[in-house]
């Protein structure tokens, strides 16, 4: 019987890969049936998560042009083919009043957020998709198109991410879809400052009354990733409890960056 979404003998590699989202959508795409290759910095962390999955995985930054190189050559010789690419690394710093940001870890968050996004995909491109296909799933963030205290960095490089998921969907096209997959506030631990004091009443802000789980976020970029959404590129899905919605939910009382405003990270 053919697993679910039918990834039967397809690869995907997966940045950010050892926990979190990441390690929650590489164990999604193993169920439906694909291999998986996946990244991060930590050595060990990355040999863990490869054990688990039954699959590989290479150490190195997603800031450094040549891991990535090395990162699709690498899944090329272990699987013979790149199917699926899911740009999750990301970097949530620097964390402040961007008059009090430096340029350099400025310059930084777009180094890992974006460009690292771009380089990856055209190594997967020039590679593998050019002449066989795939599809590429960026994780951006619900705050992408709105603003919030402390978060400039982040949500600016994120939303140069959405607008780059939308032109190389248009450039790819028809031999490779791009989406993206916008989460709201989720159980990591890049987010813990946010959700770990006060989680109840941040949930009870929420139309649908909690926060999200990774494996929320690694069901909606299962979908994408599979012959289910063949017809579906350049889009953005929202996973997000119903953040966007929350004026109009009459019990919503408490937000995310009212949180933000009274637990700042030390």
């Amino acid at each position: 019987m053919m697993a679910p979404y039918g990834l039967d003998g397809r690869v995907a590699l997966v940045t950010g890969g050892t926990r979190g989202i990441g390690l929650a959508v590489a164990g999604a795409l193993v169920r439906a049936g694909a291999r998986v290759c996946v990244t991060a910095r930590d050595p060990d962390g990355v040999a863990q998560a490869a054990e688990a999955l039954g699959g590989v995985g290479l150490a190195g930054s997603v800031a450094d042009p040549a891991h990535l190189r090395v990162l699709t050559e690498f899944t090329l010789d272990a699987f013979g083919r790149i199917d699926i690419l899911v740009n999750n690394a990301a970097t949530n710093l620097p964390y402040g009043p961007l008059m009090d940001a430096d340029p350099d870890a400025w310059r930084d968050a777009f180094t890992v957020n974006v460009e690292a996004a771009l380089r990856l995909t055209q190594c997967v491109w020039r590679a593998w998709m050019r002449e066989h296909g795939g599809t590429v799933v960026n994780i951006c963030t619900e705050g992408a198109t709105h603003v919030g205290p402390n978060v400039g960095a982040y949500g600016t490089s994120k939303a140069a991410l959405l607008h780059l998921t939308q032109q190389l969907a248009g450039e790819l096209a028809p031999g490779v879809r791009v989406n993206s997959v916008s989460p709201g506030l989720v159980r990591t631990e890049m987010a813990r400052f946010v959700w770990e004091h006060g989680e109840d009443a941040v949930a009870a802000g929420l139309p649908l009354g909690r926060i999200g789980e990774p494996e929320d976020v690694a069901r909606a970029v299962l979908w994408l990733a599979s012959d289910a959404a063949e017809w579906i590129t350049g889009a953005d899905l929202l996973v997000d409890g119903g953040t966007r919605v929350r004026p109009a939910h009459t019990t919503a009382a408490y937000t995310v960056h009212e949180h933000l405003r009274r637990h700042e990270p030390t």
